[in-house]
């Protein structure tokens, strides 16, 4: 009988093992070839990845903020994979991490498109060919700016990822949101828009409408130097202690089913209250009778107001009223000049 050295059969059984271990590191290294579709998409969109030897697919994740996708396995095959772009996946252009029951590990580039996001504007009126600035995010891609359900379309003049400068149209519309589409889909603004043209101005860079100063203490003013939009605005210095009101009057006033008085108004350097009233308030002239009535102006800056008419009571003990204002016994520290712009009555 031929004897078989030990030699030959360790050399046999180390070839034997390596064999098993290359073609183990094979099937657990090996690289499919595969492709992604789409090559980008907005949260919840269906993508497909087609290749080889995905049926062992445990994780795939965005890895910006590193977000799993959920999917169901049961669907997978080793030719594809489907699944959904998870709602909390974060914008911009990232890879997605796919990992197999090995623990192996192959990525591909994808730029998940996220919605436009408003976050301030820097006005509420305008006129036509006013020009808006919008901030936000998601805002380079943006499409089309249009008012909410209609086909007036806002001219796009310039878009970054943070800023989108618009022109508004002619319209006929007291006031109107905007719906905003990027390629990830349309979002209507939470900031609604109110045309200067077709409501009923106080004050938009002159009296309007046969308004008049109607200020107490110090006479109002009109100040081409301090204003929110246009050429001027209309100034009022609060004497130190001293009851003062700025305002408009001397027209009769009935409401034409109006809904909110507007107004731009500039704080001087320390927080003020004020309360806004007309004759036909209730309590009249008394400036503490309604608490609704009350508004704080911020010191140093512009800040819009849009208050609903049913908190303000303008026309509770009348048909028509014929001086509008907001009133405060001075502040104690020193004089304060507060200014206003654009003050409407908004249908």
């Amino acid at each position: 009988m031929k004897k078989i050295s030990s030699s030959v059969i360790i050399t046999s059984l180390f070839l034997i093992g390596l064999s098993l271990f290359v073609s183990c590191t094979k099937k657990e290294t090996i690289t499919p070839v595969f492709q992604i579709s789409p090559g980008q998409g907005a949260s919840k969109s269906v993508v497909t990845l087609t290749g080889s030897g995905l049926e062992d697919l445990l994780t795939i994740t965005f890895d910006n903020g590193n977000i799993d996708a959920p999917f169901n396995p049961v669907f997978n095959t080793d030719g594809a994979v489907i699944f959904r772009i998870p709602d909390d996946a974060n914008p911009g252009d990232q890879h997605i991490v796919f990992t197999n029951a090995n623990g192996y590990q192959y990525t591909v580039p994808f730029k998940v498109l996220g919605l436009p996001t408003i976050t301030g504007v820097d006005n509420y009126n305008f006129n036509d060919g006013s020009t808006l600035t919008l901030t936000g995010k998601n805002l380079d891609d943006v499409l089309e700016v249009k008012f909410t359900g209609s086909t007036e379309v806002c001219a796009i003049v310039s878009k970054t990822a943070t800023t989108l400068v618009i022109t508004m149209p002619a319209t006929t519309k007291y006031r109107t949101f905007l719906d905003i589409t990027n390629q990830a889909g349309t979002i209507t603004t939470l900031e609604e828009f109110v045309s200067l043209a077709n409501n009923f101005k106080f004050f938009e860079d002159a009296y309007q409408n046969g308004e008049q100063d109607a200020a107490w203490g110090d006479p109002g003013f009109i100040s081409t130097a301090v204003f929110k939009t246009g050429t001027a605005s209309y100034g009022k210095n609060y004497q130190r202690g001293n009851w003062h009101q700025m305002g408009f009057g001397w027209n009769n006033i009935t409401n034409d089913n109006y809904r909110f008085l507007s107004f731009w108004m500039k704080g001087g350097s320390v927080n003020i209250d004020l309360w806004v009233w007309s004759q036909q308030s209730p309590g009249g002239s008394d400036p503490y009778a309604n608490a609704g009535q009350k508004i704080t102006v911020p010191a140093n800056v512009w800040t819009y107001y849009k208050i609903p008419l049913s908190q303000l009571n303008l026309w509770a003990n009348g048909p028509a009223f014929n001086q509008l204002g907001s009133r405060l016994q001075g502040p104690d520290g020193q004089d304060e000049i507060l200014y206003l712009d654009d003050v409407m009555l908004v249908k």
